[in-house]
């Protein structure tokens, strides 16, 4: 059968089949399962841990601290602490990569663009998945975190439930967390096609440029708040107050740049691949 006759017989793959295929070579990584049960549990324990600290060291008794603990919303600040968060983005953003790299460092991406073409298809598949997986692995972490935290405040009387002003907030923004992360890491990964570099420039990117970009100058300020970090710092701040800051971000903001990093990276995901040698 010549080649033109066999291609006219083979429908074109459809979308649904190249998320299928994408799923399982997801899961056929042997790291995908254990980063996912590592990074719940470390970023768990991280919050715990802390929430335990503050049971620990509770002083004595005065409900003028518990009321003030609980108005403030400290008990938030622990249902997902900062240290929790970056072990979160950094462990997404190898997930994403690995879901890229991993295909690229076997050669599995010669016979995946034999096999469909249509590489923005490909990719835009790639996408959805780990946006999937990732998204599913950041609430499970989010709501783990905020039951158990809560559940040892609450021994001090100072926990409070997901129906308590802020919290939903605290809980979507850092379960976001997982996804933008992911999809950043995937972004680099499509470009650099080293799982080295593209951990390096993750680590840049999301954990290093906070550190530099500070609220001390106005343009520092647009950049922080510009970034991942930044963003889930502004959105998990139930007690914030904007006066306290010489350059304040916005929450509708802050939710935007969540946005916008999401469907820039799935962007650059999908067109990063397109016209380049494999």
């Amino acid at each position: 059968m010549s080649t033109l006759a066999r291609s006219a017989a083979e429908p074109r793959a459809r979308f649904r089949d190249l998320l299928a295929a994408e799923w399982i070579k997801l899961w056929s990584l042997r790291s995908t399962p254990w980063a996912c049960v590592i990074t719940a549990l470390a970023v768990v324990g991280f919050n715990a841990g802390t929430a335990y600290d503050t049971y620990r060291y509770w002083p004595a008794d005065d409900p003028r601290h518990r009321a003030g603990f609980v108005r403030d919303g400290i008990a938030l600040t622990h249902a997902f602490t900062a240290n929790a968060a970056l072990v979160l983005m950094l462990a997404a953003a190898a997930i994403g990569a690995a879901a890229v790299v991993g295909e690229y460092s076997s050669g599995l991406i010669r016979t995946t663009f034999a096999a469909v073409p249509a590489r923005r298809s490909v990719m835009a598949a790639k996408v959805a998945v780990v946006t999937a997986v990732t998204t599913v692995l950041g609430a499970v972490i989010a709501v783990a975190s905020f039951v158990v935290t809560q559940a040892i405040l609450s021994g001090r009387g100072a926990g409070v439930p997901m129906s308590h002003p802020g919290a939903w907030r605290v809980l979507v923004a850092s379960a976001l967390l997982a996804p933008v992360c992911a999809l950043t890491g995937m972004a680099i990964g499509t470009l650099a096609r080293h799982m080295g570099i593209t951990l390096v420039g993750a680590v840049a990117l999301l954990l290093l440029l906070p550190l530099v970009f500070t609220d001390d100058r106005y343009w520092a300020a647009v950049v922080d708040h510009a970034l991942p970090a930044g963003a889930w710092d502004r959105l998990v701040a139930v007690g914030y107050t904007p006066a306290a800051e010489r350059w304040p971000s916005t929450v509708a903001g802050a939710w935007t740049v969540d946005a916008v990093w999401l469907l820039a990276a799935a962007a650059l995901t999908v067109a990063g691949v397109h016209r380049r040698d494999q």
